[in-house]
């Protein structure tokens, strides 16, 4: 007799919650790091405490959206180390110059710097040049029109950071004034870094970065809400 064929395992239903799951994971790491942060910088007493966690807020951040790139071959691996070292360069340059941003000044909140500028900040670069990409990119646009929506994606986060930045020594500008030139450099070099990811052959879906992206901006607005 012959035995009944057995149908297969459906997996097409496994595979999908197992990766809501981690997103969710991921999401509820973040959240936990960021609230935390919100609340100690925001009232805590001795806030020293939490800067110490900055770069590693950042190292996180960044780790997790990578971890949730779908394809990481060797021209994802590329675009984020040319971005991670124009971002770095340009911020010495804009250090030793004031020529791109304007005359300002890194402080200790960042972490271990070389000539002037924290290491961190060319992955800071990377990650923001990142999801202004990713983000972009689920709008019906032309190439070079999401680049610049992308970019001023990435001048609207500046402007929450700024005053954050400033209060907790992450870097100052000469006189305390944050100059126009500084948003105009910003645009200028987010429009370069974003049309060079649009050029690249990587996938540029990541279910993270709108979460990531609306938490910073929370974080920073809500933050800068308070002085």
């Amino acid at each position: 007799m012959t035995e009944p064929t057995q149908q297969p395992q459906p997996i097409t239903t496994v595979v999908p919650d197992a990766a809501r799951r981690r997103l969710r994971l991921a999401q509820g790491v973040l959240l936990l790091f960021h609230v935390t942060g919100f609340l100690g910088l925001g009232f805590a007493q001795d806030k020293s405490f939490y800067l110490q966690f900055v770069p590693l807020n950042l190292l996180l951040t960044a780790g997790l959206l990578v971890a949730f790139q779908p394809r990481r071959d060797a021209t994802f691996w590329s675009f984020a180390v040319v971005t991670v070292l124009v971002g770095f360069f340009v911020e010495v340059a804009g250090i030793q110059t004031g020529a791109i941003f304007g005359q300002y000044e890194y402080g200790p909140t960042l972490g271990l710097q070389w000539l002037g500028v924290p290491l961190i900040i060319g992955l800071n670069w990377f990650m923001l040049t990142y999801m202004g990409g990713v983000l972009a990119n689920y709008l019906r646009l032309p190439g070079f029109l999401k680049a610049v929506v992308a970019a001023l994606l990435l001048v609207g986060m500046d402007l929450c950071i700024e005053p954050v930045a400033i209060q907790y020594g992450f870097w100052s500008w000469r006189y305390n004034i944050i100059p126009l030139q500084n948003f105009k450099g910003w645009f200028a070099v987010a429009l370069i870094l974003q049309v060079y990811f649009n050029r690249m052959e990587i996938s540029k879906r990541n279910p993270l970065v709108p979460f990531v992206y609306l938490l910073q901006l929370l974080f920073f607005f809500g933050l800068s809400m308070l002085f």
